[in-house]
């Protein structure tokens, strides 16, 4: 026992406090079969009692493993990559993995530096939300045995690998339909920077809800760039002091439509108490659940981070269990969540 004394205690030390073989202490350890119930029971008051915990790091590498992997996303305070970076971390408890998370911050340079910092630390896989549009640095990693998944956005040019998106344009599609439904026909889009795929998808989406409706695509309606307030408020003011101002606006994600709610209650002076929603007379739809949109009755495209998180986990595992085959690509569903803001007529 001067052994435990020292250090850490060691399988040896439960093994002799335990009256067994070593051999019957890493059967009981790893719920390998062969140890009768008494026996098991006394490995385990054993361990208990010596405070023993399992070397995983050690048992890993054995395996040529680090049982870790690294998520790049591009902010961990924004709720659909919280949502996203929980369910990852789900599916990587029970594979017994730990997660090691960073934000990009839309920062291509920033991306591949977290990216090339937890292939240091040897990571066995990735999951990339990518922020920029060229991932050549990743075939290195890739060939030397990296496996990688991308989600939210595909990847740009390197290795192709599995990637999980939801449809966006099909979400903007059906978002832009709910408001020519009620009669809109000045619908202005507000988005993010069309460097971004997600934003790009949506106007697509956006775009031939109209054309459907027959109606032109006017680009004095259309802003797009970084989702900050002061951009935001100066793109509502300038569309709504058009000549024919929108009646409804379809904003592009969730901190576009808490942005924009911000700027309308901005423009419009003080909210009255109890009015239940900020929106004000302009109808809205956004891309994003979002907290208050509930308690605001903000009618909105619903897509599923954890859905998202929870299918690009598991396509990456299955890699990391040797499952081979090409590349998959999934798309996940939106829907329309109807909460009153969509369904305002025109003015």
């Amino acid at each position: 026992m001067s052994e435990t004394r020292r250090g850490r205690p060691t399988m040896n030390d439960v093994a002799a406090a335990a009256g067994v073989a070593l051999k019957t202490v890493s059967r009981v350890v790893n719920n390998e079969p062969g140890v009768n119930a008494s026996t098991a029971e006394r490995v385990h008051a054993a361990i208990e009692r010596l405070g023993y915990r399992r070397n995983d790091g050690a048992r890993t590498l054995r395996r040529g493993r680090t049982a870790s992997i690294g998520l790049v996303i591009e902010d961990v305070a924004d709720p659909f990559y919280s949502g996203l970076s929980r369910a990852v971390e789900d599916i990587a408890l029970d594979e017994g993995c730990l997660v090691f998370t960073g934000s990009s911050g839309e920062d291509p340079a920033r991306e591949r530096e977290l990216v090339l910092a937890f292939c240091a630390r040897r990571v066995d896989g990735l999951i990339i939300v990518p922020a920029g549009t060229d991932h050549d640095y990743l075939t290195p990693e890739v060939e030397a045995g990296i496996a990688v998944a991308f989600a939210d956005r595909p990847p740009g040019a390197g290795p192709d690998a599995d990637t999980v998106v939801c449809d966006n344009a099909g979400g903007a599609r059906t978002g832009t339909e709910h408001l020519l439904a009620h009669g809109h026909r000045r619908i202005a889009f507000l988005a993010d920077a069309p460097s971004i795929f997600t934003a790009t998808e949506r106007l697509r989406g956006y775009r031939e809800a109209l054309a459907a409706a027959g109606l032109p695509y006017d680009e004095g309606l259309v802003a797009m760039g970084r989702p900050d307030q002061a951009r935001v408020l100066a793109d509502l003011r300038r569309l709504l002091r058009l000549a024919d101002p929108p009646t409804a606006l379809f904003t592009g994600n969730g901190q576009i439509t808490v942005a924009t709610l911000r700027a309308l209650a901005e423009s419009a002076g003080p909210t009255p108490v109890g009015r239940a929603s900020s929106a004000g007379p302009v109808a809205i739809v956004g891309f994003d659940d979002f907290e208050p949109a509930d308690l605001l009755g903000i009618t909105v495209i619903a897509q599923d981070p954890v859905g998202m998180g929870r299918a690009v986990a598991e396509l990456l595992f299955r890699r990391l269990s040797g499952e081979s085959g090409p590349p998959q690509r999934l798309e996940l569903p939106t829907r329309l969540v109807v909460r009153g803001s969509g369904e305002r007529p025109p003015a």
